[in-house]
């Protein structure tokens, strides 16, 4: 009898902590529905650098895979101060072709810019043709870069066949195709 009903506790309990612990890991993204809506994930991954889980990448894009926007959502597991960022930013563009002296311009710009973040914080990229790249820190816009020159180097540095981290690509993407702004096939 006592064995039924430490069971049926322990299930409780479990089933209890399963809901709170769903509830608690639910993530705010509707500064990426406000851009893209209705937006989706297309694909999520983790990076991981000698062995140290550094951040979480969701890719969100619009229901209609032809659409241009998209966002990059990056959770980091990490603190990092946002010039450590920032540079870390315009070596990867450099890593996928983008000239070392545009790659400097951009990363002073995002140093002035991005915060520094802890663990569980998030930075978000979201790409309209309209207006560029607008990134948002935990939600609230900190900065808009426009054109499409800087969108595509900056998420290329995820999304372009010629990434760091192709692991992560691949699974950004999932099954569908790169967003129009980055080129590549399928």
């Amino acid at each position: 009898m006592m064995g039924k009903h430490f069971s049926q506790c322990s299930a409780a309990l479990f089933a209890a902590l399963s809901l709170v612990g769903g509830l608690c890991s639910a993530r705010d993204i509707s500064h990426i529905e406000l851009a893209i809506n209705p937006s989706q994930a297309q694909g999520a991954g983790r990076l991981n650098f000698w062995g140290f889980h550094v951040y979480d990448a969701t890719l969100y894009r619009a229901a209609n895979s032809s659409s241009p926007e998209f966002a990059l959502d990056i959770q980091y597991q990490r603190s990092f101060s946002g010039s450590a960022i920032a540079n870390r930013t315009a070596d990867e563009m450099k890593k996928i072709g983008i000239p070392e002296t545009q790659a400097a311009i951009w990363g002073k710009e995002l140093a002035a810019v991005l915060p520094n973040v802890e663990p569980g914080q998030t930075l978000t990229g979201v790409y309209s043709p309209k207006v560029g790249t607008t990134l948002f820190y935990e939600g609230k816009k900190i900065a808009q870069m426009p054109g499409a020159d800087f969108s595509k180097a900056f998420f290329g540095i995820w999304l372009d066949p010629k990434t760091s981290s192709p692991k992560l690509r691949a699974e950004l993407l999932g099954n569908g195709c790169p967003p129009p702004l980055i080129s590549g096939a399928c």
